[in-house]
């Protein structure tokens, strides 16, 4: 699962196996260690309470809840991505946005994308 924030945004992205485990699992987590004790956990978990799409900030983690509701659609069909926004108390809110990690049309040297879902241009756009 990548991750991308900029501003009041949080995007996640997740592989054809991470959408897989969150349509079996609780949830897909990963973290990202900066040194000791100090190490950023995001999760994409799933919730059959919730009933919008949420996102919280408490002891280096960054969870975004998904409801039930939301999760199976989107792991067995092709929608795309899931947003939502959400009020922070601040102007213009939190943009929340998940979405399946497509391959790219191009090579890029260090990648790993076997795991990605196929582009919807693979095949169709010469770079």
């Amino acid at each position: 699962m990548k991750i991308r924030i900029k501003g009041n945004t949080i995007r996640l992205r997740l592989s054809q196996t991470e959408v897989q485990l969150l349509g079996r699992e609780a949830e897909v987590r990963e973290s990202t260690t900066f040194g000791p004790d100090q190490t950023l956990n995001y999760v994409l978990a799933r919730s059959a309470t919730e009933l919008s799409v949420k996102a919280t900030f408490n002891n280096d983690e960054i969870r975004v809840i998904l409801p039930d509701a939301m999760v199976l659609p989107w792991v067995e069909g092709d929608q795309v991505s899931l947003e939502a926004d959400q009020d922070n108390q601040m102007a213009g809110g939190l943009s929340i946005l998940v979405e399946k990690d497509f391959r790219c049309l191009t090579d890029r040297v260090g990648e790993d994308e076997e795991d990605l879902f196929p582009h919807p241009k693979e095949g169709e756009v010469n770079c």
